[in-house]
């Protein structure tokens, strides 16, 4: 009998990190009943993180009101794993589904304050912050202002939430920054290594995807770096370039800067509190993926996590995905044993996510067949 790890992250928008691993138990299992397959649904720091870590630890969620990016209450879910720590991703109050539809210049991170606000009223000494799936831009000033930190333009008035206010910002005070975050240890799980601002940029790498138009991307650049250096200014360093600072649309920055917190890998943390390397003990095979496999995947995304740790293993992996890049071949070149994608013939995207369910269990079902035919 073989055993069959199964890790992977969301297909964003068209099928969460459970439902990508039951759709590929059950073609796993209908082409290969002997297998013996584990389900560990994963996440980076992007949407899913909450649920994956609360799953794992039995911990329990809570639901909290606060504030969309664009400023309409909607009900946001957070984690708590014990009685000391806390687990919030960014996208349940300022997500990429939730603000698509507005103008990015409005969308602010000030829901995720609000978050952050509700961990504290419940005694914890921990939150993890997971940064990925945003909407915004907003270099984290949104979460700040939620935490009471103050961001004036030039004659003492607060500016307006988003990258739009960013304009008119004249002074950075974090004197009244909720005094409980002094005591509480502050950790951003990123997915990506990007700065805040430059060619490499939250602006120019991430903006596009979030509907910054290509004649705004200098600008905003140049609003988030006048935050940085104002920023610097208040705290004493410059820390706009730091690897992740970018993440989340400059969140990692706000984390950082703001909040005196620390960045480190998501999945490399999130793959410590699932246990994910005593799974592998076992195991003849593990199976990742997400959405789109591309470049950016060899950046801290959650695949090249799971090969990492599976090759320390000696497992082999196979790699899912919705959408490959044209060149993926530096990803075997990185310990990817095959990567598959889950469409076989043309779909338009629409087509692709309503029938992400059937693709993915049929994608199971070719890998069961082809691990047959190996044994």
């Amino acid at each position: 009998m073989k055993t069959i790890v199964i890790a992977t992250d969301s297909f964003k928008g068209s099928a969460s990190s459970q439902e990508v691993a039951e759709n590929l138990q059950r073609g796993l299992t209908a082409a290969n009943p002997s297998l013996k397959i584990k389900k560990v649904p994963l996440a980076d720091g992007g949407e899913g993180t909450v649920t994956a870590i609360v799953n794992a630890t039995k911990g329990h969620l809570i639901s909290t009101r606060v504030s969309g990016p664009t400023g309409s209450q909607i009900d946001a879910k957070w984690g708590q794993i014990d009685d000391q720590t806390a687990v919030i991703e960014m996208a349940a109050a300022a997500g990429y589904t939730q603000g698509q539809t507005t103008d990015v210049a409005v969308r602010s991170t000030y829901g995720v304050g609000e978050l952050i606000e509700a961990a504290l009223d419940h005694g914890v000494s921990k939150i993890l912050l997971g940064l990925g799936g945003s909407s915004t831009n907003d270099g984290g000033v949104g979460m700040a202002q939620a935490l009471g930190g103050h961001f004036y333009d030039r004659n003492g008035y607060e500016i307006s939430r988003g990258i739009g206010g960013l304009k008119d910002l004249d002074k950075v005070d974090l004197t009244q920054i909720d005094h409980r975050m002094s005591t509480v240890q502050m950790i951003g799980l990123s997915d990506v290594e990007n700065p805040l601002t430059g060619q490499l940029g939250a602006t120019r790498i991430f903006g596009p995807q979030k509907g910054i138009q290509d004649e705004q991307i200098a600008d905003f650049d140049a609003r988030l770096q006048r935050l940085a250096r104002l920023t610097a200014a208040t705290v004493g360093k410059d820390l706009s370039q730091v690897p992740g600072a970018g993440a989340a649309g400059g969140l990692g920055f706000g984390v950082l800067a703001f909040l005196k917190g620390k960045l480190t890998s998501g999945i490399d943390e999130i793959m410590k509190l699932v246990d994910l390397k005593a799974m592998l003990c076992d195991a003849d095979w593990v199976i990742t993926g997400e959405g789109r496999i591309d470049s950016q995947t060899l950046s801290g995304k959650l695949p090249m996590g799971v090969a990492k740790l599976a090759d320390s293993a000696k497992v082999p992996v196979i790699a899912v995905a919705g959408s490959l890049a044209a060149d993926i071949q530096p990803l075997y070149d990185q310990g990817f044993d095959l990567i598959v994608s889950t469409t076989t013939r043309p779909l338009t995207v629409q087509e692709a996510i309503h029938q992400a369910p059937q693709l993915i269990e049929q994608t199971g079902f070719r890998i069961g067949k082809l691990i047959q035919l190996i044994n």
